[in-house]
Order: C-alpha cells, then structure tokens, then sequence
C-alpha cells in the first residue's frame, strides 16, 4: 500500500428538515467505510453559521486516483449515493493532501 494520503473535505447541504435523517445515513456509511483497509478516520461537523450544513473531513490511505478506483465503486456507497436526492440540496468536494499536522498523528505529514 501506499504511503501516500488523500483527504476529502465534503460540505452537504441537507434539504430543510431533512438533516438529521441526513446524519442517520452518513453516519452508516462511515461505519462501513470504516472497515477499509485503506480507511484513516473521519470527522463530522456542523457548521456553526449555516444549520442545514454538513462537514465530513476524511483520510485516507493512497491518492486520489486509488480512492477513486477502490472505494467509491464499493457496493455499500451504490446504496448511500441513492438516497442523497431526498436528502441533501448539493454536495462540494475538496481534495486535499496533508503536507502539515500538530496536535495529532492522523496523517504521516
């Protein structure tokens, strides 16, 4: 494997009334992805200032390219991605690499 990470910072907007059964699944998922081999952690926030807004902040082993090609085909994330319309309004994605950290051990930057 490599030693390389990526990270994903992923800001959900939940429809009105719909963000803690947003959550409810979100947090399913990372259940199951918390099993992958290639899986380092994650951290979901709310967003002081905009109440319908979701933050997950994930690492994980390898690039982009391997995430990509390894976890977002598994069959788990089919079913999750299915219930995203009656959920959330849009979706941002932000692909990161750590190239610093203090205060923890999670990334090997």
């Amino acid at each position: 494997m490599s030693n390389q990470q990526v990270q994903l910072n992923i800001r959900f907007k939940a429809k009105p009334g719909k963000k803690e059964e947003f959550r409810k699944e979100l947090y399913s998922l990372i259940e199951e992805m918390s099993s992958e081999k290639a899986f380092i952690s994650a951290i979901v926030s709310d967003d002081l200032d905009q109440p319908d807004d979701l933050i997950i902040y994930e690492t994980w082993q390898g690039t982009r390219d391997s995430w990509l090609a390894e976890e977002f085909i598994k069959p788990y994330r089919k079913n999750y991605e299915g219930t995203l319309g009656d959920l959330i309004v849009d979706r941002s994605v932000s692909w990161l690499q750590p190239k610093g950290e203090w205060g923890s051990h999670i990334t090997n930057a």
